[in-house]
């Protein structure tokens, strides 16, 4: 069973059980054994870099009681151009990092991450790892909740080249609701540079968000829902908003995905009294900690941020 056989599936948050049976119980990391039922740690957040920041913000506006720990892996974003390959390879260093950090859950607040590398890491190396852990991402929740929103069937899509190109929406979209929804991808390559050029509220913004929706909604007139599949693009979310037409509806995936971190805890009481619970969030970074903490903040609403440079 080879690491190409999962690849092109999306990655999210199961409400299926059969996602996480697995059949080994007895699993060493390193020497030690790592499968503990008593061991406790923060719930671990990934991105390539600063967009899962904006999922971060929800999960701890909902579920502000709990431990966090976020990694950037900023050294070597952006991700979304490089290889389903070498995406697997990094997003794996990272969930392995947090591991070791004593994190029981790691979310991926990373589309492209969640598109290219979930699935292999949930079926493949969580079993050999230690099955009483989870990674989960961010791109089921979104699919579940768009077919509540849409009343045609039309779903527009707008994120990285390399989410759109993965297909990864499109392929969950059609898994859940088979041939009801019609799915419209459109990659926009200038809207993360952008956001963490600090213009997304600067004129030059408005050339690049108008062009791209206007391209995507060029593909079909009756899209009525847009996804933004990309955990940047929040920050663009007032320039979006004044160039799509009226009647579509906008689909921020950070309320939505802290939501499903809720349930997914709910249903999962095991895992649930596993995350420690003292309101702390941590920052690491690949870069330089002082430019993360600077950009972080943007991205947090002016919050002062330390992080600590780590290496994968």
């Amino acid at each position: 069973m080879g690491i190409r056989r999962f690849f092109n599936a999306a990655g999210y948050f199961s409400t299926d059980s059969q996602d996480f049976e697995y059949m080994e119980k007895d699993v060493k990391v390193t020497g030690s054994t790592v499968s503990d039922i008593r061991a406790k740690g923060p719930i671990g957040v990934f991105d390539s870099g600063y967009g899962g920041l904006t999922i971060l913000r929800e999960m701890r506006r909902k579920l502000p009681e709990y431990d966090y720990l976020y990694l950037g892996d900023n050294a070597r974003a952006p991700y979304g151009t490089r290889s389903f390959d070498i995406v697997y390879r990094f997003t794996l260093e990272a969930v392995r990092y947090l591991f070791a950090q004593g994190c029981r859950l790691v979310i991926l607040a990373c589309n492209t991450a969640s598109a290219k590398a979930l699935r292999t890491i949930q079926q493949n190396d969580l079993p050999h790892i230690d099955p009483e852990r989870r990674v989960l991402g961010v791109i089921r929740p979104t699919v579940e909740k768009v077919g509540q929103l849409t009343r045609n069937g039309r779903i527009g899509i707008l994120g990285t080249p390399g989410t759109v190109q993965s297909e990864s929406y499109n392929i969950e979209i059609e898994k859940m609701y088979g041939g009801r929804l019609a799915t419209y991808g459109h990659g926009c390559p200038m809207w993360v540079p952008l956001v963490e050029n600090r213009e997304a509220d600067g004129d030059g913004a408005d050339y690049f968000v108008q062009k791209d929706i206007e391209a995507l909604m060029a593909m079909s007139a009756d899209i009525d829902t847009v996804i933004l599949g990309c955990t940047h693009y929040p920050l663009l979310l007032t320039k979006i908003k004044k160039y799509m037409p009226a009647g579509v509806t906008v689909v921020e995936q950070g309320p939505i995905i802290a939501e499903s971190l809720a349930d997914y805890l709910r249903r999962h009481p095991e895992m649930e009294v596993r995350c420690t619970k003292g309101g702390t969030c941590r920052y690491l970074t690949t870069e330089n900690a002082g430019k993360f903490g600077s950009m972080a903040s943007y991205f947090l609403d002016n919050e002062e941020i330390e992080a600590v440079n780590i290496s994968l």
